[in-house]
């Protein structure tokens, strides 16, 4: 996992400034940047982690740790939070804008459409996405 993040430019202590997506998403009011959100993208935040091909249970699909592509699909974010019990706050988009993330406020990692998946946590949350391990879903139905 380190090594394809290494990769894209991360490193150990690697530590950036969240004040712009901070500032973009919590200007429509609907999300809050929350403790884990802010921590997981001052370390992880930014990087393209360019990977493909087969995973364990599903393709590797390359992303980019960019809140800011997130923009305009925060009441999205807020619908699925509450539907799940938790603040979930964007932290990237996936395939193209086909699906999101978002991280609650104990780290958990979601994958956001028009249904919602989890991960995992932490660490283990990105060693799946890296993995390709196809992600828990939590809800039924369709929020659109």
């Amino acid at each position: 996992m380190d090594q394809d993040l290494c990769a894209a430019g991360w490193h150990p202590g690697r530590a950036v400034d969240v004040t712009d997506w901070r500032e973009q998403l919590e200007a429509s009011g609907e999300v809050r940047m929350h403790r884990a959100a802010a921590e997981f993208l001052v370390e992880f935040g930014g990087p393209n982690v360019e990977i493909d091909g087969p995973g364990s249970s599903s393709a590797r699909e390359p992303f980019e740790l960019d809140p800011g592509l997130c923009v305009g699909e925060e009441d999205r974010f807020a619908g699925w939070g509450a539907d799940v019990g938790c603040s979930l706050f964007p932290i990237r988009e996936l395939d193209q804008g086909r699906f999101f993330l978002g991280i609650s406020e104990v780290g958990e990692v979601f994958l956001v459409e028009t249904w919602v998946a989890t991960f995992g946590v932490g660490d283990a949350a990105l060693e799946s996405l890296i993995l390709g391990v196809v992600p828990q879903k939590r809800l039924r139905g369709v929020r659109r």
